[in-house]
């Protein structure tokens, strides 16, 4: 898809930075529809991990698709819980669309193309690389109303998409989570500045 066509996602081409380009793969209809990004830590808890699971279910009840980033942890939740509700989901990644990373998740990719869309602003072969992350974050809260951070220590690059959304003009919302653990501070710290708590 390039940015000229009518079926770029209009959200994200009102982003800063637009990708002029974007390579997909599975039912690119879904880019229609709205969708919130649902995003976290890779060292995910259980907890983290059924909280993901069970909201991303919901919301695909609620008509909407989720979007995320196929990695370990409360990504790969988000993307399960949209598949067990029999909903849409986008998984924005970090490689050429035929290079699943992380490679376990290669079956989980394959079930999203059959009723989602793999998304990448890079070329088919391209390997991942650690700087094509935090610009796979801006496109996962550039296709959204609004990011909701589940589990997140600091730093964390969930904290990027929140705060890519915040500064898109998106809703930030965050899962608060135990005092006493690293991975509630990322997301008490968005509460801090003013995202919006989510129970339910």
């Amino acid at each position: 898809l390039t940015i000229e066509q009518a079926a770029y996602p209009s959200l994200l081409r009102e982003i800063y930075d637009p990708p002029p380009v974007l390579f997909a793969s599975g039912d690119p209809m879904v880019l229609a529809r709205p969708a919130v990004a649902i995003v976290g830590s890779r060292r995910a808890s259980r907890l983290g991990i059924d909280t993901a699971r069970s909201l991303a279910t919901d919301l695909c009840a609620s008509g909407l698709v989720i979007v995320s980033g196929l990695a370990r942890g409360i990504d790969g939740a988000g993307h399960r819980g949209a598949l067990a509700g029999n909903g849409a989901t986008i998984a924005v990644l970090g490689s050429g669309c035929d290079v699943i990373y992380p490679s376990k998740h290669i079956t989980l990719a394959q079930e999203i193309t059959s009723c989602g869309l793999l998304l990448s602003e890079f070329p088919l072969r391209r390997r991942p690389a650690p700087w094509h992350f935090p610009r796979r974050n801006r496109i996962v809260s550039g296709l959204t109303i609004g990011t909701i951070v589940v589990e997140a220590a600091l730093p964390s690059g969930s904290l990027i998409s929140a705060r890519a959304a915040l500064e898109q003009g998106r809703e930030g919302f965050a899962i608060p989570g135990p005092v006493n653990r690293s991975q509630s501070r990322g997301c008490h710290q968005l509460l801090r500045e003013g995202a919006t708590l989510v129970e339910t």
